[in-house]
């Protein structure tokens, strides 16, 4: 497969709300492949499709990888069905804004449901980071990036820094 580049900030693409996959095509089945790749190369443990340009509702994470064997999953039109109230604060870096790192605040725990490239529709509980990295890649796919997630403040040093 492929390393494509990744659409950096403030590029609009990364604002736009993506559509729905109507059809899990070999098209479908190349991005996905192509998007671990490029998560892999990165180095990253999520990345979602406009993040390298295609605006279609389909992200990848591998949470395992960095301290133990791969463990890919392509998110096909995913949803979260159920977030806890229960909030956890840490620092998430992200791909398309390289040399920012950001605490952002997130559930703990979600429930998540996406279909895979076998056309198999999933359903999954996650808790800490897998939770925290899917609601990070979910977001992308709602054209919301980190620095969106931060107070007035914390957002306008964050892109400070990164315009430096």
């Amino acid at each position: 497969m492929a390393v494509l580049p990744i659409v950096l900030w403030p590029d609009a693409r990364l604002s736009m709300r993506c559509a729905e996959v109507a059809e899990i095509t070999e098209e479908i089945g190349r991005l996905a492949a192509d998007m671990l790749d490029t998560m892999y190369a990165a180095p990253g443990r999520g990345l979602a499709a406009p993040q390298v340009g295609a605006l279609q509702r389909v992200f990848v994470m591998d949470v395992t990888w960095k301290d133990g064997p791969r463990s890919p999953l392509v998110c096909i039109n995913p949803d979260i069905l159920w977030m806890s109230d229960e909030r956890a604060t840490g620092p998430e870096g992200c791909l398309s804004i390289p040399g920012i790192t950001a605490e952002v605040s997130r559930a703990r725990a979600i429930r998540l449901r996406w279909t895979g490239l076998d056309g198999v529709t999933r359903e999954e509980d996650m808790t800490g980071f897998a939770a925290i990295c899917a609601q990070h890649e979910f977001d992308h796919l709602d054209g919301i990036v980190t620095l969106r997630r931060l107070s007035p403040e914390a957002r306008a040093r964050a892109e400070a820094e990164y315009r430096a």
